[in-house]
């Protein structure tokens, strides 16, 4: 850990978000080792956001009531929601941050190039799965994740954390693999996005704002 970061404060948040779907409890730590506490009732998506927490060195913790008897969508949705807003706070002024990350990264026959911007901006773009992904159950305990889930997570934390997400999948075949290899190129990327640059002393934009 470089003096900067020794001196600064850890870059935490907790949020809680309730709603008649799905009650939320998210506590992240940007400077964290990786550990995670995940229970959403959604075993897939507790895969994924464990292997996120793991490959972006944050510690995430993420428990979750929702309405999984309907289907997963609620609360998958507002677990994102809640993940962008503690980026987004956790981030504070965002002074000394390198702002750009950019990661490919393989799982098998997948590879997913994840690009992120810490601008201020929210904006997504997510392109190049194969046709009928979207379409795609995939079991585990607790409900049924679908594959069209994985655009809407990336376009939730893209809008609440206010930055720009960029994930396009070059190549894959096994629909666990297509999604598990984009969560871990996002997080690859938002590791070097959030992570502190010795050389940069105040906020990295022109505007002098993020």
């Amino acid at each position: 850990m470089s003096e900067q970061q020794d001196l600064r404060p850890r870059r935490t948040a907790v949020v809680d978000r309730q709603t008649r779907e799905t009650k939320v409890h998210l506590e992240l730590d940007l400077d964290g080792t990786g550990r995670t506490d995940i229970s959403t009732g959604v075993g897939f998506y507790d895969h994924m956001l464990t292997a996120f927490g793991r490959h972006a060195l944050v510690d995430l913790v993420a428990h979750v009531e929702g309405d999984t008897h309907i289907d997963a969508h609620h609360t998958v949705e507002d677990t994102a929601i809640a993940l962008g807003e503690a980026i987004r706070t956790a981030l504070g002024d965002k002074v000394g941050i390198r702002r750009f990350g950019d990661a490919t990264v393989p799982l098998d026959e997948a590879l997913v190039q994840a690009v992120v911007d810490v601008s201020g901006r929210p904006y997504c773009v997510h392109d190049g799965e194969p046709e009928g992904q979207q379409y795609v159950l995939i079991g585990g305990t607790g409900a049924a994740y679908i594959g069209s889930l994985t655009r809407h997570v990336f376009e939730s934390v893209a809008h609440h954390a206010q930055m720009a997400i960029h994930v396009r999948v070059l190549g894959g075949r096994d629909p666990h693999h297509i999604v598990e290899t984009q969560f871990k190129a996002f997080a690859r990327a938002l590791r070097d996005a959030v992570a502190l640059d010795p050389r940069e002393t105040g906020v990295p934009s022109t505007k002098g704002a993020l």
